[in-house]
């Protein structure tokens, strides 16, 4: 761990900018990267605002925050930002043929002995490690708000050597995070997989008229101590990015009964997407 001074983030989206974030709290230089670099500047300037409104709160240390900000700098050029990066994590869109170049052009710019580390809540490593010394290659998995949520699950595959799981575990630890490590690849991991579950039983349940969204979701709040039931959950997460979700678990696991169900398509028919549109199971007006 001692060897890991130089980390670069890649996407400057809500999830790469916090986990940027973090990695400089963490005392690394950091560079977060994207080819905007408008964005970049934007997307910096939130963070660092983010984390102090989070450090007025006490969830984060004040003195670490502003020790961050003369860590994180911005690189529109990936070669450039990578070159002598010791962890690169990537955190651009949940696209497999995206992630797939990405990766192509990470094993030619970085050193052999960089650890390449992929956010993807879905898509495994072992799909991306096609390139040269894939040992080095796995899953960083961030939970959002990545400032704020305390898990990370690092996922290592056949590929994947013991010594890159173990390092990106401790670089999770020295984030100020919980690391798990999922000793298969699997789709979903572990906390999306039992969401899901909870997720298919409560559309279940909705379906059949055996209760109203209302009262399920205060079943799982009240009875099960969740802060949020599963249907504003997936109000907030956003409908259709569920829907994508369950269609790319149909296409991996080669199941299509684990595909979307017709509740969900019908709301994205419908531009019922959650919080985002302002309707979804619930009506949320001009919030």
């Amino acid at each position: 761990m001692e060897q890991i001074q130089k980390v670069a983030v890649i996407g400057a989206g809500a999830m790469g900018s916090q986990i940027a974030m973090l990695a400089a709290m963490a005392g690394c230089q950091t560079t977060m990267v994207d080819v905007d670099q408008e964005r970049l500047d934007a997307a910096r300037d939130q963070v660092l605002q983010s984390a102090q409104r989070q450090a007025e709160r006490g969830r984060l240390e004040a003195e670490a925050v502003d020790q961050a900000a003369a860590r994180l700098t911005t690189e529109p050029d990936l070669a450039s930002a990578v070159a002598e990066a010791d962890v690169v994590i990537e955190a651009i869109i949940e696209d497999l043929d995206a992630k797939r170049e990405l990766f192509g052009q990470l094993g030619e710019y970085t050193r052999p002995d960089t650890i390449l580390a992929t956010n993807s809540s879905s898509i495994v490593s072992s799909r991306l490690a096609e390139i040269p010394h894939p040992e080095r290659v796995c899953n960083m998995h961030f939970f959002n708000p990545a400032l704020v949520m305390r898990l990370v699950e690092v996922v290592g595959g056949d590929h994947t050597s013991q010594e890159t799981v173990e390092t990106v575990k401790a670089l999770a630890e020295r984030m100020g995070k919980t690391p798990v490590v999922v000793r298969q690849e699997i789709f979903g991991f572990i906390a999306n997989r039992i969401v899901a579950a909870i997720f298919d039983e409560a559309i279940s349940l909705y379906e059949q008229g055996i209760a109203s969204a209302e009262d399920i979701d205060t079943a799982v709040t009240h009875g099960l101590g969740h802060p949020i039931g599963p249907f504003a959950l997936l109000d907030l997460t956003g409908i259709d990015v569920n829907v994508g979700i369950k269609r790319l678990e149909a296409q991996e696991t080669g199941d299509p009964s684990r595909g979307p169900s017709q509740t969900l398509l019908d709301l994205v028919d419908q531009g019922r997407l959650g919080r985002k549109t302002g309707r979804g199971f619930y009506e949320y007006g001009d919030r």
